[in-house]
């Protein structure tokens, strides 16, 4: 079993938040953050503790630092040496890697996510915006007390309405699959899979490759810590909608191309199980919405095309090591929505996000780079994830039909990268190890 006690709630919990806030801090001396540490300590949560308390919380609240952020704490250089090489250099310095050019390039990022003195972030979810609001003021009084912690940049975040169901500003159900992990204390709903080593995902435990893979060290700030990919995406909304109408003559037929692209139905309903018409109840079943595979069911990509967005991150039985390249995803929408049949206001919309994993450079970069944004991926020749994948209007789109197929060329971009860092999830015994103030060596 885990020692659920001693790992951040985020990584294996979501809470039932409807809002949501991160501020992004840096810290001018160790000593300052360590005084920020030590004051929102206490109020960090566990797996253990969300599960026990929660219907009636109201917030939940989460950190995790970058490698600089951890230099700036006071962890030695022999310490911080033990680390990954893709967490040492952070997004910014592997945007090549990652396929973050063009508009998606860290110049272009919003609020100081490209800003090296970025150190920490602070997660709030909350059931409300009332309860965000109290959130944000204890975390601004806290501030006012620690002199030298400064918050570069905050973004808030709200569900889309209608609020019976998450989903994102394309109108896609969320929060589809839950993965199931050995020890985390819940069966996950029935899928393909077959439960993953815990070590995929958080650190100290065996891993589908190894009994108990090596820890960066001291082990006491590494154990049951975890990765976190963050990724700010604007969903160009209109420009969505506008594309949907163009390769679509009636509503119906719009539908079916969003579906496409996505590989499920808006309502959840995977393509592979419901191939010709939507199913919201499918969509809605946890039991169903994901017990589906490829190779057997739609090994040509009749039902689901073969570069869809739910294929490519996750291929199933049509990969090699597919447990070895899983991750867990956490976050929200936010920015104003923006109701149907009404033109593109200019705001800014999306998704803001966390990829967690034990391996930065094994899973989610292996996914942004060899499924996300290689051409070709399946044989396909000349495409990318068609909603997050790196678009510049020269790619294709293709949705396999007897007796010919259907070939979009151009696809504009759907969404454009406006931030994104890597950043360490500790377990909560090592964020009392990184408030202290005489344990900093190994």
């Amino acid at each position: 079993m885990l020692e659920l006690d001693d790992i951040q709630y985020i990584i294996l919990t979501r809470a039932p938040a409807l809002v949501g806030r991160y501020e992004f801090l840096t810290f001018q001396n160790p000593e300052s953050g360590k005084a920020w540490l030590a004051g929102i300590t206490e109020k960090i949560h566990s797996v253990e503790n969300v599960r026990a308390s929660l219907d009636k919380d109201n917030r939940w609240v989460s950190v995790g630092f970058t490698w600089n952020g951890l230099r700036a704490l006071g962890i030695d250089e022999d310490s911080l040496a033990t680390f990954p090489e893709e967490f040492k250099q952070g997004m910014v310095a592997r945007s090549e890697i990652l396929g973050d050019t063009g508009e998606n390039h860290p110049d272009n990022w919003f609020d100081h996510m490209a800003n090296p003195n970025l150190h920490a972030i602070v997660i709030f979810f909350a059931r409300n915006s009332s309860e965000r609001d109290l959130a944000k003021l204890e975390h601004q009084k806290l501030i006012d007390q620690c002199q030298g912690v400064e918050i570069l940049s905050s973004l808030d975040l709200d569900a889309v309405p209608p609020l019976e169901y998450s989903h994102d500003h394309f109108g896609y159900r969320d929060r589809l699959s839950e993965i199931d992990i050995e020890g985390s204390g819940v069966k996950a709903p029935t899928s393909f899979d077959t439960p993953i080593k815990a070590g995929e995902f958080i650190l100290g435990y065996p891993d589908e490759a190894s009994p108990s893979p090596n820890l960066p060290q001291p082990e006491i700030l590494t154990r049951n810590g975890s990765y976190a990919a963050y990724r700010r995406l604007q969903e160009h909304v209109g420009a969505f909608r506008e594309f949907l109408r163009t390769n679509g003559s009636t509503p119906e037929e719009q539908e079916l191309i969003a579906a496409k692209l996505m590989g499920r139905w808006r309502s959840g309903a995977p393509l592979v199980l419901a191939p010709e018409n939507d199913n919201p109840e499918l969509g809605a079943d946890p039991q169903r919405t994901n017990n589906f595979n490829y190779k057997e069911k739609d090994p040509h990509g009749y039902a689901a095309p073969l570069g869809c967005h739910i294929r490519r991150m996750n291929p199933r039985d049509t990969a090699a090591n597919m447990n070895r390249h899983r991750m867990i995803r956490r976050g929200g929408t936010y920015g104003p929505y923006l109701p149907e049949n009404t033109p593109d206001d200019g705001a800014e919309r999306g998704i803001s996000a966390f990829v967690i994993c034990a391996s930065l450079i094994r899973q989610f970069e292996f996914a942004q780079n060899v499924w996300i944004n290689d051409r070709n991926f399946h044989g396909l020749g000349n495409e990318r994830d068609p909603i997050i994948g790196n678009q510049d209007g020269t790619l294709e789109f293709k949705i396999p039909k007897r007796p010919i197929r259907k070939k979009i060329t151009g696809l504009p971009a759907f969404t454009t990268l406006r931030g994104g860092a890597y950043f360490f999830l500790p377990g909560l015994k090592a964020i009392h190890y990184l408030a202290s103030v005489d344990k900093k060596s190994t």
